[in-house]
């Protein structure tokens, strides 16, 4: 999926840095594991966190990535800034569908108080080539399943999303 996104971000012209939202999309719960990442019932990736607090890979890669491009504006762990709205309460009503459209494509709103501008991340590999683990993180912040600050356990990081990853990045593994 992640190369099919990167794909149609990259015929959509420049665009800048990332953003997330998520449980418009409806009941979190993982029902499909393929190679470490976890499907909600309508085929979205979603989080798996253990009772002993461990979380999966693309949660734990979702809490770095935000960290590296998200978090400027939009504050440590999704908690928003005076800046920018705080993304672990918009997932609560913003389905994969809407994160996608405005990470790849931004988002400008304006009212008579003041005037938000969201880049658009399309065409930034650090956001792109991690797009779905930044969503499981926020996915996973808007639930109240895992607290602020860095996973303490983590799964180890399965060889489909090292590869992944090198395909995406160029990195070496």
């Amino acid at each position: 999926m992640r190369g099919l996104i990167l794909v149609v971000v990259l015929a959509a012209g420049p665009l800048c840095t990332g953003l997330a939202f998520g449980d418009g999309s409806g009941d979190p719960s993982a029902v499909k594991e393929e190679d470490g990442k976890y499907y909600d019932r309508e085929g979205n990736p979603t989080y798996k966190v253990q009772p002993d607090g461990m979380v999966d890979w693309f949660t734990y890669s979702g809490y770095r990535r935000y960290h590296s491009d998200c978090h400027v504006c939009h504050g440590p762990d999704g908690e928003g800034s005076s800046y920018a709205p705080a993304l672990s309460h918009s997932l609560k009503i913003m389905s994969y569908s809407d994160y996608s459209s405005v990470v790849v494509n931004g988002r400008q709103n304006v009212n008579t108080a003041q005037e938000n501008m969201m880049p658009a991340f399309g065409m930034n590999r650090n956001v792109m080539c991690y797009f779905d683990d930044i969503f499981i993180y926020l996915r996973a912040r808007a639930n109240d399943v895992i607290p602020r600050g860095r996973p303490q356990k983590r799964a180890e990081k399965p060889k489909s999303a090292a590869d992944t990853e090198n395909s995406c990045v160029g990195t070496g593994g």
